[in-house]
């Protein structure tokens, strides 16, 4: 028997939890911002309880038995390919792939090296450049430079495990939008909506000892196959299409962050 098949010892059950919003995203203010981004309605956060220890370790495992969960399948959403509409998995879901996001940020001064580094003006302006493309993105300032182009002069800035945290990843999802993105002319909207997400997805605790405050949630980003390839979170690739899983070992609460890039809703 395949691991985290029912049956499986240690197999994991999971439950949907549609009582649990996320308030990041329906707030007015976030939804019109996610219109002129391109991606409303095409974003999505959903929550799943289950009833085993969480280790990390066995992430793959946790992963497979979600997707085969008959609790999930139903459950789970995603955008059709083929006619932009809201569905549920169901497909057979034969392989998983789940990488490990690094999540450890607790502040966003975390991003104020945008400023020092004449990313960002002082008043909050975006600086302007040339117009240049990074495909499918077009680059009309340093911010989507730093955030795209590899051989620009202040691409380290953030260094490769700054990229790798999932703080960092949000971000760069709302600078970049869908596909008729209308980018912001100033900073503070993407801030402050990828704070409002990430204080929403992430679990924190006090530490008993240090008092200090800690993460305790587990980041994966998910990729799901049947027998035809990838089936989830689409079966087209791209940069902006994307689920986490953020699991929060604790409550034994799997919160699933979902995005397929596309036109999002206008009116």
């Amino acid at each position: 028997m395949a691991a985290g098949e029912p049956g499986d010892l240690g197999g994991y059950y999971f439950r949907f939890l549609p009582q649990k919003t996320f308030q990041c995203l329906s707030t007015p203010e976030t939804t019109s911002r996610l219109r002129q981004w391109s991606m409303l309605g095409r974003v999505a956060a959903q929550a799943f309880g289950f009833d085993q220890t969480f280790q990390a370790y066995r992430k793959d495992d946790f992963v497979m038995a979600f997707f085969k969960d008959p609790n999930v399948i139903p459950n789970l959403k995603l955008l059709s390919d083929s006619s932009g509409q809201w569905i549920t998995l169901g497909t057979e879901v034969k392989k998983i792939e789940a990488i490990n996001v690094p999540c450890t940020q607790l502040s966003m001064s975390f991003f104020n090296r945008l400023y020092d580094e004449d990313i960002v003006r002082d008043n909050g302006h975006i600086v302007k450049c040339l117009d240049s493309f990074c495909d499918p993105f077009p680059i009309s300032d340093e911010l989507r430079k730093v955030l795209l182009m590899e051989d620009s002069e202040k691409y380290e800035v953030f260094s490769q495990p700054d990229r790798e945290e999932f703080l960092f990843c949000l971000f760069k999802h709302l600078c970049l939008g869908g596909a008729l993105c209308q980018y912001e002319d100033v900073l503070s909207p993407y801030l402050e909506t990828t704070k409002l997400l990430y204080k929403d997805l992430v679990s924190v605790r006090k530490n008993p000892q240090t008092k200090k405050i800690q993460i305790t949630s587990s980041v994966f980003k998910v990729t799901a196959y049947d027998s035809a390839g990838a089936c989830y979170p689409s079966t087209k690739s791209h940069e902006q299409t994307f689920s986490y899983f953020i699991v929060d070992p604790i409550k034994r609460h799997v919160h699933v962050l979902y995005h397929c890039y596309g036109v999002g809703e206008m009116s």
